[in-house]
């Protein structure tokens, strides 16, 4: 086996190993434990732990400290919450969680940057390899930004990927602007009064209210003229769910909605957030009950920087990969690297998985290994053009 055959076959044994061990967003102990251990034996000058919560960073130097630009890549600790089949070959060991977005595989291609690092650091300046925790539920990047260890680094640039599935493998998928969405959770408690089953009359049922608020909320993105304002119902119940099974003897008086919104835009994201409070309550108010909106996990519109997208695109002719431009603009899905783009100059990209490979947070899904090797490839070059800059 030669040289490189076999530092593809270590990186990809450990992440096979940091996918049988994952951990929910703000829970990352063994995960940021294990990459600690991992980067401590690539002989960074500095290791920072405990950033935002679990969040690591080992930074690599020139070696006789020559000036230069700070260039941080990132990779994400967390998992999801969500179940695997146990036909995977290396299936989690803990039920209820899984790396189902890939956070595994990105984890490994930085492990294998610092692995270049090592061999060969910097010529001048500093390159970071960034582990964010909770990027899940958008809480970790914003933690990050609020923690002075973190922002006492202050990186010239800031460059992340995110594996896709759908497009070709090893395309390249860029473009200045906005890259992913922003989003935010809604959770809409509806509050009346139960009664006996066989007389719903005595008691204020929130049943019309919830279908009504449903279909309301489906219909509020079909208002709106912008290229991206999505609002997804994602859960409804009807019913207290704090006592276990519904009686078949009671007539309801609570119900809760979930719902996320997206927008290609942040000001378009308050607008129906706001839009979204005003129907909950004007329809609870119709029906004599009481509500309660609240929002959690809001994620910004990731901004590529005009500039850190044409490192990206430069790295990628260099190493003969296609580059396209997304069709979507932007992508649906939301990431709060947004949050790090608009505090430092950035961007993100995507790594083609395939066009057949299953989808991002689907239970059949898992990292595509043949994309570690091109994605440390590329990512070794943005340091590099972005050292020179």
């Amino acid at each position: 086996m030669s040289e490189p055959d076999k530092f593809i076959e270590e990186l990809t044994d450990f992440r096979h190993r940091l996918h049988r061990q994952p951990e929910l967003s703000g829970q990352e102990v063994k995960t940021a434990a294990i990459m600690k251990q991992f980067l401590a034996e690539r002989g960074p000058r500095e290791m920072i732990e405990g950033l935002g919560g679990h969040g690591l960073a080992a930074v690599f130097s020139a070696p006789d400290n020559r000036p230069g630009p700070v260039v941080m890549l990132r990779a994400e600790l967390d998992a999801l919450p969500l179940d695997e089949s146990p036909d995977s070959p290396w299936p989690s060991e803990h039920l209820g969680c899984a790396h189902k977005c890939g956070h595994d595989g990105h984890m490994a291609i930085l492990a294998g940057v610092a692995c270049r690092l090592q061999k060969s650091p910097p010529s001048c300046g500093s390159i970071i390899l960034l582990f964010q925790p909770a990027e899940e539920t958008g809480a970790g990047a914003a933690a990050l930004l609020a923690d002075p260890n973190f922002r006492a680094l202050k990186p010239d640039w800031i460059f992340a990927l995110h594996n896709l599935p759908g497009h070709p493998a090893w395309n390249i998928l860029t473009r200045p602007g906005a890259f992913a969405a922003a989003s935010v959770g809604v959770k809409i408690h509806l509050r009346g009064s139960t009664c006996h089953a066989a007389y719903p009359e005595q008691g204020n049922s929130p049943d019309l209210a919830m279908a009504e608020l449903v279909m309301g909320l489906v219909n509020l993105s079909d208002d709106a003229d912008e290229a991206l304002a999505l609002v997804t119902v994602v859960h409804a119940r009807l019913g207290d769910g704090r006592f276990g099974e519904a009686g078949f003897g009671i007539s309801p008086g609570e119900a809760e909605i979930m719902s996320t919104i997206r927008a290609d835009q942040d000001e378009v994201l308050q607008h129906l957030k706001a839009k979204t409070a005003d129907l909950a309550r004007e329809i609870s108010m119709n029906h004599g009950l009481k509500c309660e909106v609240e929002y959690c996990e809001e994620f910004p519109v990731t901004m590529n920087d005009a500039e850190a997208v044409e490192i990206i695109r430069q790295a990628a002719q260099e190493l003969n990969l296609e580059v396209e431009s997304p069709g979507e603009s932007p992508f649906h899905w939301s990431e709060d690297f947004g949050f790090l783009t608009a505090w430092t100059s950035g961007a993100m990209f995507g790594l083609g998985a395939g066009t057949r490979y299953p989808a991002l947070h689907g239970p059949d899904f898992d990292f595509n290994d043949d994309l570690i090797f091109p994605g440390i490839q590329i990512l070794e070059r943005i340091c590099r053009r972005s050292l020179s800059r």
